[in-house]
């Protein structure tokens, strides 16, 4: 005849406990000498009540639990608590764990992950039998069940393989109101989420979770916020000024909430206020000996990146970088053969051929413009070619060709000829997120400035603004259309400013209320953020408020019909 050989697997029926009240009840022999439990389970909750039962006789009970992700057991008798048993760790990684606990007159032994070197085992001053009940996960809110009582709160996660006395629980009987009784459970499947799949911490943030929600950990990562979103950092030396901060050292985060990280430079906060960012190499060098086939080549690294670099610039009304080049018998544009003798290369890593204070595409140095060389058959004063020292100094202020990477001189190598060149700072001012993005509202015959209105826009919405109203202004009224933040009112009054928004789960606010009036003439801050976390509203230096969004986020509007007003 026909053989076959077939191992049967246990039944993989996972239950979830939705909520701290959830338990599943499992009859157990009472009187027995021996308990034996083991079961699978899996959590992000780092504290959770795993099981208890109560012991023959009114003799005692034990609990076993979660406490910062480890495994404990406590077990007590009247009167009297006995020393915990602990064992395992990191066991709130939203994987699988194995847990086996055995009991046998007065030796305890608990077994996480069936790792010997994740064991534990004791001897207690106590005869253990088991009793009539095991609660997996907490215990019915009726009734006094002093074994539940534990500062951990109910289990919220899955369990599976639960097993009493070597003896495999037919969970499917349990579903079926034959074998126990439960609350709050979803049998036959296990409803854990990842709430950090995908990612919403952003800026590097760390991310960990409970049951219910996830947190990031945005330290070192220069953001903050319920995401690590917005940044800690201004994005320019002329919002530190707009502050009130005075010189010195800043980090500066020139994208605000984009993907580039902040770095430092030096603010000189004078009347014009200026962002200094340095390079490598400012010093004034000598060159000697350089050809066509041996050029002397030097290249710049700034306190920041290019594409920082390139932010900064763009948001710069004014960039400018002075380069001076002092020559003796040592020429620049002079082309004997149609290629110039010196060059210098900026971010977009194209050749120019322009010195500084002169324009790009002319190939003159600033005196060729002026008309003021020393020998006005040349452009530049070092094309002169004399053997006395002279110099072609000025800045550059072509933004898109800033800052300067890199210099090549080629022409050092003739008797008694020599050049020095120097590069300073790149130097920029002014904030085009300040200066132009200004509106003057005129509400009840009264003007009003709002300033600097930033979206920073990803997995989150930041607005951020200036207001200064005018002496007796009672109300001003905000609203904002945008493509992710949907719909935004702000409503300022001298008391309290309130942020507005619907973003499909209905209409939500959050409040923050002065002491002092807000209509006195003077400048106030203003920041709301809304994610899928929170919702969060600051005005000046008055505590944050926010509003919590619902466990699975808001809903996000598609809006692509058109909008009428009025």
């Amino acid at each position: 005849g026909n053989m076959s050989f077939s191992c049967l697997e246990p039944q993989m029926v996972p239950v979830t406990f939705r909520s701290s009240s959830s338990y599943l009840a499992l009859p157990g022999t009472s009187g027995q000498d021996e308990v034996c439990i083991s079961f699978q389970f899996r959590t992000w909750n780092k504290e959770g009540l795993l099981l208890s039962s109560k012991l023959h006789q009114a003799s005692g009970g034990f609990l076993l639990y979660l406490s910062d992700g480890k495994v404990k057991i406590s077990l007590h008798k009247p009167g009297k608590a006995l020393s915990d048993i602990t064992a395992g760790a990191g066991l709130s990684d939203g994987q699988w764990h194995s847990v086996s606990f055995s009991a046998k007159r007065n030796r305890v032994s608990l077994i996480v992950d069936n790792d010997v070197t994740l064991s534990a085992h004791a001897s207690i001053p106590l005869q253990i039998y088991s009793g009539d009940a095991f609660y997996f996960g907490g215990c019915p809110s009726s009734g006094n069940i002093s074994e539940c009582n534990t500062s951990s709160g109910g289990f919220q996660g899955c369990m599976r393989l639960i097993s009493i006395g070597n003896k495999a629980v037919d969970l499917i009987s349990v579903q079926q109101n034959v074998f126990g009784n439960f609350s709050d459970l979803q049998i036959d499947l296990c409803g854990i989420i990842d709430r950090c799949l995908p990612n919403y911490c952003e800026h590097g943030g760390e991310c960990s979770q409970s049951w219910n929600s996830f947190y990031c950990n945005c330290a070192n990562t220069g953001y903050k916020g319920a995401t690590c979103h917005y940044p800690i950092y201004e994005q320019s030396c002329e919002a530190y000024k707009h502050r009130g901060n005075t010189s010195g050292f800043y980090n500066i985060d020139s994208d605000g909430s984009g993907p580039l990280g902040p770095f430092l430079v030096y603010c000189n906060m004078t009347d014009t206020t200026w962002t200094i960012i340095q390079h490598n190499n400012t010093n004034l060098t000598r060159v000697k000996s350089a050809n066509r086939e041996n050029p002397h080549t030097v290249f710049f690294k700034y306190s920041a990146s290019l594409d920082q670099l390139q932010a900064t610039i763009n948001h710069a009304e004014h960039c400018e970088q002075e380069l001076a080049y002092h020559c003796k018998k040592s020429r620049l544009l002079d082309k004997p053969d149609g290629v110039p003798l010196s060059w210098w290369i900026g971010r977009t890593n194209e050749t120019q051929t322009y010195w500084g204070g002169s324009l790009p595409a002319v190939q003159k140095c600033a005196c060729g413009l002026e008309g003021s060389c020393i020998d006005s058959h040349h452009y530049c004063n070092c094309d002169a070619d004399r053997d006395e020292w002279t110099n072609d100094t000025g800045f550059l202020s072509y933004k898109e060709h800033l800052p300067v990477t890199e210099i090549v001189i080629t022409d050092t190598d003739r008797p008694h000829s020599e050049a020095a060149y120097k590069l300073g700072p790149l130097l920029c001012r002014g904030d085009s997120n300040l200066r132009n993005q200004g509106m003057y509202l005129t509400v009840d015959n009264r003007s009003v400035c709002i300033l600097s209105i930033h979206f920073f826009l990803l997995f989150s919405c930041t607005i951020l603004f200036f207001f200064c109203p005018n002496l007796g202004l009672i109300n001003i009224i905000l609203i904002l259309f945008t493509v992710s933040c949907v719909i935004k009112k702000f409503n300022i009054t001298p008391s309290e400013v309130i942020f507005s928004f619907d973003v499909g789960n209905g209409p939500s606010e959050v409040t923050v209320q002065s002491l002092t009036s807000l209509n006195d003439n003077q400048w106030h801050y203003v920041k709301a953020e809304r994610n899928i976390k929170e919702a969060s509203l600051q005005v000046d230096q008055l505590p944050q408020r926010s509003h919590g969004a619902p466990p699975d986020g808001h809903i996000r509007l598609q809006l692509n019909s058109q909008l009428f007003v009025g």
